[in-house]
């Protein structure tokens, strides 16, 4: 990418990039050489703005829309492709597809595609946190269709009562699966929940990316400094449908216009055309560039081999 050490720069390099690693799954999907996956399209400055605050010993648990959390983090594309595509060179030896990657060099503790699963396991990822030392934390983000789900008040629950240094980061994308957020709680948000639980919780603009970055390090700082949870709510919108393919035609055509003019892409390069800090052949140079890794991971991933049989059996548990 572009060598600037300008954090909105960077910020908009990174989420084009996730932008154009989902744009390319789904297109090798389309032409039946990917499985179908679960995007975050729409939702990158959410992983931007929460990863960009952490520190590198902090832990994070992730759910089924976990690449653009991977990718913040620093995941190498080529690797995330060759996991997807089943491929020994990928993160877990191809083993576990687009829904389940972990990646334990960047403190990915693990994704999990079972909706609020990340919510059950966090608290005892934090307790070991909390027993070994250490000013690390764990982040763990989830959608607001596990905020519905009995794992989310377990989680808080104990987070709470044993004081665990954790940020529940809550991607409110106003859609769980297929159905609307509105029909399933009367709540207008999540991040007031907290209070039941006696934590700390804020809610931010989560097509912002300034704003999530600013409100993700206020909430890192305080559970740093603290040791107890907070939740943090990143009110943000699904622009692709729940699982690939799916054409959104149970989605009101008026709301995903409306959410579409607030692609946090297309508001972040805006704003930085505005401002001065870059021009449109900059910005050019960026998407070009975000493409180009993406040709080489794909080409990475296509080199790489099947794992042999001798790995059938190799990193499983019973």
């Amino acid at each position: 990418m572009m060598t600037t050490t300008h954090p909105l720069v960077q910020a908009l390099e990174r989420m084009t990039l996730i932008r154009a690693y989902e744009e390319t799954l789904v297109d090798l999907h389309g032409r039946g050489r990917a499985a179908g996956t679960c995007t975050s399209v729409g939702q990158e400055a959410s992983a931007v703005g929460v990863v960009s605050a952490l520190a590198a010993d902090d832990l994070i648990l992730t759910n089924h829309r976990s690449a653009g959390h991977l990718l913040a983090r620093g995941a190498d594309p080529g690797r995330l492709m060759a996991e997807v595509m089943g491929k020994r060179d990928g993160y877990c030896k191809g083993k576990s597809g687009s829904l389940h990657i972990s990646a334990k060099e960047l403190g990915v503790v693990l994704t999990s595609t079972i909706v609020g699963g990340e919510l059950g396991l966090a608290p005892g990822v934090a307790l070991s946190r909390a027993m070994l030392g250490g000013e690390g934390i764990v982040v763990c983000f989830f959608g607001d269709g596990a905020a519905c789900e009995g794992r989310f008040h377990e989680s808080l629950n104990l987070a709470a009562v044993w004081n665990l240094p954790i940020l529940y980061v809550c991607e409110n994308n106003q859609w769980q699966a297929f159905v609307h957020r509105n029909e399933t709680t009367l709540a207008d948000g999540v991040a007031a929940q907290a209070a039941a639980y006696g934590m700390a919780g804020a809610s931010v603009d989560g097509n912002d990316v300034e704003s999530v970055h600013a409100a993700a390090s206020q909430a890192v700082a305080a559970v740093r400094r603290t040791r107890k949870p907070f939740l943090l709510e990143t009110r943000t919108y699904r622009l692709r449908g729940h699982f690939e393919p799916d054409d959104q035609s149970y989605v009101d055509p008026a709301e995903l216009a409306r959410w579409r003019e607030r692609d946090p892409i297309v508001l972040l390069r805006t704003r930085l055309e505005r401002d001065g800090v870059l021009g449109a052949e900059e910005i050019r140079g960026i998407e070009a560039q975000a493409r180009h890794t993406m040709d080489r991971a794909v080409a990475f991933a296509d080199a790489s081999p099947y794992p042999g049989l001798e790995e059938l059996t190799s990193d499983v548990y019973a």
